[in-house]
Parts: structure tokens; C-alpha cells; sequence
């Protein structure tokens, strides 16, 4: 047991690993969804470059109603309630929900396993060594 009292690596209960594996996949889950909130957010970026674009040949083409409906309604328009663009939905992902949960898998693996990583691969890892060796 480490000296201070907390219990690291194999002295870890099967419900402790089983706990900290559940919250470390939440963060990576979240990680992953982060980078499609980046792709989303370029996807998005690139979308409005193309309307952009359609808004200058259509008024070159003399099609200055339509033209000024893109400029007027579509590219100062947020992709959430008007006012939210990508980077703002990326930013408060980013900010809130992911730093949050981020900071409370880093505090649970503090408390419960002396700030150890992957205790549930190391454990699985350790048998399958384990196993190697003696069969």
C-alpha cells in the first residue's frame, strides 16, 4: 500500500478499476466528440467560404436579390439560436463540459489510484505478462 494511505496499482478493488476505466473512456469519448466539434466547426467555416463565393457570382450575374439575401441572412447567421457560430459552440465545449469532466477524472485517479493511469489496462497487461512467463 503506498504510504499515504491510498492504494495504487494491483491493491486497487476490481469495482475501483472497473470505476476509474468507466471515467478515463468518458474523457476519451469526449475527446473524440471534440474533434468532430473541430471538424464541424471547419466543415462549417468552409460551407459559408462557398456561399461567399455563390453571393459575389450571383451579383456579378445581376441576381442582386438573392445576393443579398445570402449577405443579409445566411452569412452573419449563427448555426444556433442566430447568434451562436461554430467557434462559439467549440469554444464553450471546450471551456465548460470538456474541462470539467477533464479536471474530475484527474481528481478521481488522484483520490483513488495516487494519480495512476490506465490502472485497468496496467492490470490486464501485468496478467497477460503474468501468464506469458509461467505457461
Amino acid at each position: 500500500m503506498a504510504t499515504d494511505g491510498k492504494r495504487s496499482g494491483p491493491e486497487l478493488t476490481d469495482a475501483e478499476v472497473e470505476a476509474l476505466h468507466e471515467v478515463e473512456l468518458t474523457v476519451e469519448c469526449l475527446r473524440r466528440a471534440h474533434g468532430k466539434l473541430v471538424e464541424f466547426h471547419h466543415d462549417v467555416g468552409h460551407a459559408m467560404d462557398h456561399l461567399a463565393t455563390a453571393e459575389s457570382v450571383l451579383r456579378e450575374s445581376g441576381h442582386d436579390d438573392v445576393a443579398d439575401e445570402i449577405r443579409d441572412l445566411y452569412l452573419p447567421r449563427g448555426v444556433i439560436d442566430e447568434d451562436r457560430w461554430s467557434y462559439d459552440v467549440l469554444e464553450s465545449f471546450e471551456a465548460d463540459f470538456l474541462a470539467d469532466l477533464t479536471d474530475f477524472e484527474e481528481r478521481a485517479r488522484l483520490e483513488i489510484a495516487d494519480g495512476r493511469r490506465h490502472v485497468a489496462e496496467r492490470r490486464q497487461e501485468r496478467a497477460w505478462k503474468d501468464r506469458a512467463e509461467r505457461e
